[in-house]
């Protein structure tokens, strides 16, 4: 892609506030015509810088009102792929971000109360590979949802 510019910084901000942001609402603002903005998202994501838009959910509102981060550590014959496996396998593993250095990854969890979490914990621990985890329970995000994981 050529290079993206300020107006096009702008469109990616207003669409990851709101992925139904409606164009005519983005062309007001910014100062373009409806159909300019929407051939910019559209170039924006043929380029593969838009990815595909998303719902933020509160997932206390579904009952999960237990967020937590776990650090895992893995034997040293473990595979990326089989650490990433985890959050297609677990609805409750938002994502599995793999890091350099000790641990090996971090486990971002939603669950319905601790017992769920610890269930999910010992099902993450005998997964395979695992040698430890340590988890940390978030007190809330001082952000709000403005900068949520994906």
């Amino acid at each position: 892609m050529s290079t993206v510019d300020e107006i096009d910084l702008r469109l990616i901000e207003f669409l990851r506030r709101d992925g139904r942001r409606s164009y005519a609402d983005m062309a007001g603002e910014i100062g373009l015509s409806l159909p300019a903005v929407k051939r910019r998202v559209d170039r924006l994501q043929a380029a593969g810088v838009i990815t595909g838009f998303t719902a933020k959910i509160d997932y206390s509102k579904l009952g999960w009102t237990i967020e937590a981060f776990t650090e895992l550590r893995y034997t040293g014959k473990t595979r990326p792929p089989e650490i990433e496996r985890l959050a297609a396998e677990l609805p409750e593993v938002q994502a599995v971000y793999l890091i350099a250095g000790d641990p090996d990854a971090l486990c971002h969890i939603r669950a319905r109360d601790v017992a769920h979490l610890r269930e999910v914990i010992d099902t993450i621990r005998t997964s395979g590979g695992v040698t430890g985890t340590k988890t940390f329970i978030t007190l809330g995000n001082t952000l709000g949802n403005a900068r949520e994981p994906a």
